[in-house]
């Protein structure tokens, strides 16, 4: 039987670093896409020797327009068919909005919404005609409250959530399986752990392994579950936080200045 191959966006750190190594685990080959060039050989090399499946990197910013088009382009020069696409490639900024630097405005919306829906477009076409296919899109926990700060991150993971449901939907009948991934707090390099006490919160559960995140998704993903919200507190979380008026947000921002955290942007 041909073998699945997976293509993960920001494949070479984070989550979706994780994901690697749980696909290559159960067999998968991978197409690994990243902007992190002096990661990706590394990445590759390292899932290579440890499983026995083909790892194949691609350079690319995914930030820019024709991004998603090169990635497509890229596989079909390549004869690489994709089974399972994984649209994981994200940055953090703590910023106000009108404080944030123009060009990672930019940046973070093209990231977030534009590319990822351009390659469920372009690979969701040719899953469709194949009759089938895996697609997990990542979206955030702050996905559902607008708070000030990540007045950008936030609410381009809510788009990325509620576009994820709405082409679950479309495709519900084509033998494609489509699932949004709602992890919290995860340690990865979104967090500056000269900023956060990355061991005390992983050991508190305020933070998640990546590994843990990653082996909740894809189980989720192959059962064909609209949604993953990994972890007990998290799920509590999604459910209580739009409870919260939003007058206190507003009164605390106000008390704490708490976005005064610089233009700090991370990308994974």
């Amino acid at each position: 039987m041909k073998r699945q191959r997976a293509l993960i966006t920001g494949g070479t750190s984070g989550i979706g670093y994780a994901l690697a190594h749980e696909l290559a685990g159960k067999g998968i080959d991978l197409v690994l896409v990243s902007n992190q060039v002096d990661l990706l050989p590394v990445c590759t090399d390292e899932i290579q020797r440890k499983y026995t499946v083909a790892c194949i990197p691609f350079y690319c910013d995914l930030s820019r327009e024709e991004s998603a088009a090169e990635v497509f382009a890229f596989c079909e020069n390549e004869k690489l068919d994709i089974d399972i696409l994984i649209n994981n490639a994200g940055m953090l900024l703590f910023s106000e909005v009108t404080a944030a630097p123009v060009e990672k405005v930019r940046t973070i919306l093209q990231l977030h919404m534009n590319t990822p829906v351009m390659l469920c477009r372009l690979f969701g076409e040719k899953m469709k005609t194949a009759g089938n296919g895996y697609i997990l899109n990542v979206s955030s926990i702050s996905s559902v409250m607008p708070y000030p700060g990540i007045s950008l991150y936030g609410p381009s993971k809510t788009f990325m959530r509620y576009f994820t449901r709405a082409l679950r939907n479309e495709m519900k009948h084509t033998g494609i399986k489509i699932t949004c991934l709602i992890p919290g707090a995860t340690a990865t390099g979104l967090y500056d752990p000269n900023k956060v006490n990355l061991k005390l919160a992983k050991n508190t559960g305020i933070m998640q392994n990546a590994d843990f995140v990653a082996r909740k998704a894809l189980h989720a993903l192959f059962c064909n579950k609209a949604e993953c919200i990994p972890g007990i507190l998290n799920k509590l979380t999604v459910w209580l936080l739009p409870l919260i008026p939003h007058a206190f947000i507003q009164f605390t921002h106000k008390k704490t200045g708490w976005v005064k955290l610089g233009n700090n942007a991370l990308n994974p």
